[in-house]
């Protein structure tokens, strides 16, 4: 299921922002203002975010900046504001789309859609790195520096997840719905086995751990 998170300070339009993609069969997130926004992005990986420009503290313009310099996750920006130097500002920030209130719910789902459609498209022939890792998400190889590492198919799936959101904590529920499809239920301990799979190759060699367990919250790829 993908991930949205919506980052937006008018409870009315957030919630019925958050019913609308919910019935399209979306998982929502919601942030009432920048600073949540953000920490919530740094806590679990989204897919995409809807952003409003007029936000209290922190702006969309700056929030839009920081989650840019993070990540590639697309961001749609929504704004009374109709202005074409508002526009053009919100795409130098790291928009990928403007869009104006009022709005219907239908335009904004088509290019929900469309975003994520490009970014599905973008990462089939991705090259993927991080640290000495590099994952050809085309030939679904990895090398470890100059070490090609051999990896099944469930291996290969967790460690392109943990790559497309390094620095980000992934919860337990975030890894099997993007890695298996499901919920195991809270009893099953498939993600630790895969993940000490995952380390005794990738540091075969003696290299650094990567994949760091962040207590009570789930998983970590990242540099000590």
């Amino acid at each position: 299921m993908q991930h949205l998170l919506i980052i937006e300070d008018e409870p009315e339009i957030a919630n019925y922002l958050r019913r609308g993609l919910v019935l399209e069969g979306f998982q929502v997130t919601v942030a009432n203002d920048g600073h949540a926004g953000l920490a919530a992005a740094r806590e679990q990986a989204f897919d995409l975010v809807i952003l409003d420009l007029m936000l209290p503290g922190l702006d969309g313009f700056e929030v839009a900046g920081r989650l840019r310099a993070a990540s590639e996750v697309p961001i749609i920006m929504l704004t009374a504001r109709d202005a074409v130097a508002d526009r053009v500002r919100g795409l130098e920030h790291g928009a990928d789309d403007y869009l104006v209130k009022p709005f219907a719910f239908e335009e904004l789902l088509a290019r929900i859609r469309v975003q994520l459609r490009r970014r599905q498209a973008s990462q089939a022939h991705d090259v993927l790195h991080f640290s000495k890792l590099h994952l050809d998400t085309a030939a679904r190889e990895l090398r470890v520096g100059e070490r090609r590492v051999e990896l099944t198919t469930k291996e290969y799936d967790l460690l392109e997840l943990f790559m497309r959101h390094p620095n980000q904590v992934l919860t337990r529920e975030v890894i099997y719905d993007r890695v298996w499809g499901y919920d195991f239920g809270g009893e099953s301990n498939i993600i630790e086995v895969y993940v000490r799979y995952l380390r005794q190759k990738l540091e075969a060699n003696g290299e650094p751990r990567l994949i760091q367990t962040v207590r009570g919250a789930g998983y970590i790829l990242r540099e000590e």
